[in-house]
């Protein structure tokens, strides 16, 4: 990931009036984790698992403030039931911003699976979402995720392509 799209991220995250930051490390958004943690108005929490990560970032959102969940989108298997009961269940959104792996250039075999179930997920739970693949246009991305999210008391994702995370 360049490094000027690392700060169109944490650009759209302040816009955003984001100050809480739930991740799993994965390798596509390596570069991303250290300048998160560095950035003295986010604080950032390193999850075990994505399901802990979207719990958190419900709780974080009834306390008032806003969070982000990144992942990786096979992270988003992994947190279906806790996305599911405070989604529909609680009107408790969770905005995601995920690497999308599986996406067109894929290289690992591994990774194919991710690419083919994140949006029929996304779609069975009804969650609105985009797949931005033009750097210039991830920050604007983020920002209108948390609109939609807090005007809509639901969650959002933004899935990054292949072609800005590789």
């Amino acid at each position: 990931m360049k490094q000027s799209a690392v700060d169109a991220v944490i650009r759209g995250l302040k816009r955003a009036g984001v100050s809480i930051v739930c991740y799993l490390p994965d390798s596509l958004f390596k570069e991303l984790y250290p300048a998160l943690d560095a950035d003295p108005d986010i604080r950032t929490i390193q999850v075990t698992n994505e399901g802990e990560g979207a719990a958190i970032c419900g709780g974080i959102f009834l306390s008032g403030k806003r969070a982000a969940l990144i992942m990786e989108n096979s992270g988003l298997r992994a947190s279906v039931e806790p996305l599911a009961r405070m989604g529909l269940g609680a009107g408790i959104p969770v905005v995601m911003l995920m690497s999308y792996r599986g996406d067109m250039g894929e290289n690992n075999w591994w990774a194919v699976p991710h690419g083919v179930t994140m949006e029929p997920v996304l779609q069975a739970l009804r969650i609105p979402y985009t797949v931005e693949r033009e750097e210039d246009k991830i920050e604007q991305a983020i920002f209108d995720a948390y609109e939609l999210a807090y005007s809509s008391y639901y969650h959002t994702a933004v899935a990054l392509s292949g072609s800005i995370v590789r």
